[in-house]
């Protein structure tokens, strides 16, 4: 039987760098866990528009529709800022998510005990933290149509559509309650079906998939307002949240900062399973492709090796062994292991990327 395939995409930026510490680790698993991947790597965003002329080719789009997983580091900076919309680094992302059908982005925010100073909210508030943000991830604002810049009389109109489908809502509420029942067996359903008529069929559908497929999980529903200002006024009431791409989107990036940097979270996007039974996915990193400090050896790798520990975990059915990647992450923080975003006046110098990604095979060693 040939090893488990990841297509290795590391972009711009920073990516190249934290994907390097992946392979480290994704090394230490095949030469001591006896967790062999077979790896491949290709472009994307703007480093493949600098080959290609596309943000991504479609060679690079037929191999990821062929792998068991997509690692993917990050897209984009500022010399690409003034190409056309349709060949911008994150269209090769887009296309990624559209083409592979990856519905269900799972965006987790856990606070570690060591990180806790960190949040801009109060320790008691956010210490302990562990919620996870469903978003769904091919339909909805973004992709809606129509869509664009029109004229209208005198003056432009820019035109955005909020379209979704039942079925679409319905698969990304069956994801978001099966990974409930994984976890603390309740989800919370976020919209705006007070003044949204795509709202009103969002709560509609997951009420009618709760009450018919998982009615021993908790369902609540809130206005996605309200669900952002909960996020920071208690956010430990939360356990799985599920909502539509554009309000996702924004509720995530609210819940990164809750753990005191975006250096520290990964993501999972999922889509249907493939023959072999695995899901298609791809894994990346919540944090942009930091160009203001690319090639200086500051960027956090932490990111981008939790998103390796999810993909062992929903791709590899490797559960115990991401719980070892994240425990060995964990106690090389309470180490005081720091990269530069994650220090505080009259802490020690910070490590280089490499030296976090070493600290974290150090402490996979020791998990022995």
């Amino acid at each position: 039987m040939s090893n488990p395939s990841i297509l290795i995409l590391p972009g711009d930026g920073i990516g190249p760098e934290v994907m390097t510490e992946v392979r480290k680790v994704i090394g230490w698993f095949g030469d001591k866990r006896g967790l062999a991947f077979d790896i491949s790597e290709d472009l994307v965003g703007g480093a493949a528009y600098d080959k290609h002329g596309t943000p991504l080719h479609d060679d690079t789009m037929a191999k990821a529709q062929e792998v068991d997983a997509v690692l993917l580091g990050a897209v984009g900076g500022p010399k690409y800022d003034e190409l056309d919309f349709s060949v911008k680094p994150e269209r090769g992302l887009l296309r990624l998510r559209k083409e592979m059908d990856l519905f269900a982005n799972l965006r987790p925010a856990q606070c570690f005990d060591a990180l806790a100073d960190f949040s801009s909210l109060k320790k008691d508030i956010v210490a302990g933290l562990d919620i996870m943000i469903v978003r769904e991830l091919t339909s909805g604002v973004y992709f809606g149509e129509p869509r664009g810049i029109f004229k209208e009389g005198n003056e432009r109109v820019g035109i955005n559509t909020q379209r979704y489908t039942e079925s679409e809502i319905a698969r990304v509420a069956r994801a978001s309650f099966e990974l409930a029942k994984r976890r603390g067996n309740k989800v919370c359903s976020m919209e705006k079906a007070n003044v949204m008529e795509s709202g009103i069929l969002w709560r509609d559908v997951v009420n009618e998939i709760h009450q018919a497929e998982y009615p021993e999980v908790e369902l609540s529903h809130m206005y996605a307002d309200n669900g952002a200002m909960q996020l920071v006024r208690a956010p430990k009431q939360f356990d799985v949240i599920l909502t539509d791409n554009l309000f996702g989107d924004v509720l995530s990036d609210c819940a990164a900062m809750l753990t005191g940097s975006l250096g520290m979270l990964p993501s999972a996007s999922l889509g249907a399973p493939m023959a072999n039974g695995r899901p298609k996915a791809l894994y990346e990193p919540v944090h942009g492709s930091a160009p203001d400090i690319t090639g200086q050896s500051k960027a956090n790798p932490i990111a981008c090796i939790l998103s390796f520990a999810m993909a062992l975990r929903y791709s590899f059915d490797s559960g115990d062994e991401a719980t070892r990647l994240e425990t060995a992450v964990e106690q090389v923080l309470a180490d005081g292991v720091r990269t530069a975003d994650l220090m505080q006046a009259g802490d020690a110098s910070p490590v280089t990327t490499s030296q976090m990604g070493d600290a974290i095979v150090t402490a996979l060693e020791a998990s022995l």
